[in-house]
């Protein structure tokens, strides 16, 4: 496992970490012995950087997070997120109130005295840009209940608008070979004010691991399955917004670049880690074996002379349908 800064934070995290969205819910279920062995599988692999939020599975894939830090020595990272417990989902409920008492919840489920890093979770756009919204954040960053924080957004506007304020350590956004638009402009900003960037959705729900056709089906409890329109949060989210079968059809062309000893999932993150100012990449995982092959991407060799091919792929396929939305 090779490590990168995040941000000018003195702690080295794993360049791939474990998105922890699947261990609590909206994925089909998974057991608590998959959940635990997951964790502990990206581990033992070198993976210290964990990504989790209160409201996955309203607290569960926290509590789990918590027992991989007691189980180890080892110093672990772990980010989470708060915001979206809010109901309704409203630019007014970010609030000191409000965001101190989430924050305290989730330290009582990660069984820490402070959280290593605290990011808003997809707030309303105008939070982004409100000066409100960061003081509020130093003050609780004073109490020493965070010790950072950051934003994940839907939007490339919105991430902008956030590092504009010093104090904004990271920025968690969609990005994979399905969503390039960060890369055209954002990421030359953040490395310039030294934001470290989260790569979430790095396998665009699975499409990217090459293993859906379009017989997939998915369980009831799986957003892949009811928020296939962006009936219950943003549509980004699922499958990166991309139109399922001209996804298939893209996978298909990207199954015919992969080199020796590669699979498509390998490809995926491997293209997101050729872009310097990404700190981490988060896949997620549902057991100890998809845990495993999220790690080895980092062992593997770069493919300097696939990116105009994977490129021309998105720029046929994908942009049109995606690009200007996110």
């Amino acid at each position: 496992m090779k490590y990168r800064n995040l941000s000018n934070l003195e702690f080295k995290i794993s360049e791939i970490g474990l998105g922890c969205w699947a261990i609590g819910s909206e994925w089909g279920n998974v057991s608590p012995q998959d959940a635990r062995e997951t964790l502990k599988a990206s581990l033992d692999k070198g993976i210290n950087f964990f990504d989790t939020a209160d409201v996955y599975g309203d607290g569960r894939s926290e509590k789990f997070v918590g027992e991989i830090i007691k189980s180890t020595s080892e110093k672990i990272f772990v980010a989470t997120k708060s915001g979206r417990r809010l109901d309704p989902h409203i630019a007014e409920g970010y609030n000191f109130k409000n965001i101190e008492k989430f924050i305290d919840r989730s330290l009582m489920n990660l069984g820490v005295e402070c959280i290593d890093l605290l990011q808003l979770h997809c707030p309303p756009t105008e939070i982004c840009n409100k000066k409100e919204t960061y003081e509020m954040m130093d003050e609780i960053v004073k109490l020493g209940k965070i010790a950072h924080y950051g934003v994940s957004v839907e939007k490339v506007s919105e991430a902008m608008d956030a590092i504009q304020f010093p104090n904004v350590k990271s920025i968690q956004i969609i990005f994979n070979i399905f969503r390039q638009r960060p890369a055209e402009s954002f990421f030359k900003e953040a490395a310039k004010k030294n934001v470290g960037i989260i790569a979430r959705v790095p396998l665009a729900s699975g499409l990217l691991t090459g293993k859906m056709n379009q017989f997939s089906k998915f369980p009831q409890n799986d957003h892949r399955n009811y928020n296939i329109n962006g009936d219950a949060f943003d549509v980004g989210e699922t499958f990166s917004g991309v139109d399922f079968k001209k996804g298939l059809d893209a996978v298909d062309k990207l199954k015919e670049l992969l080199p020796e000893n590669f699979t498509l999932t390998d490809l995926a993150l491997k293209w997101i880690l050729m872009h310097d100012e990404v700190s981490v990449v988060i896949p997620g995982a549902k057991n100890k074996s998809q845990a495993f092959m999220n790690a080895r991407a980092s062992e593997l060799k770069n493919i300097p002379s696939l990116l105009p091919k994977i490129n021309s792929i998105y720029e046929e396929l994908i942009k049109h349908d995606v690009h200007h939305r996110w």
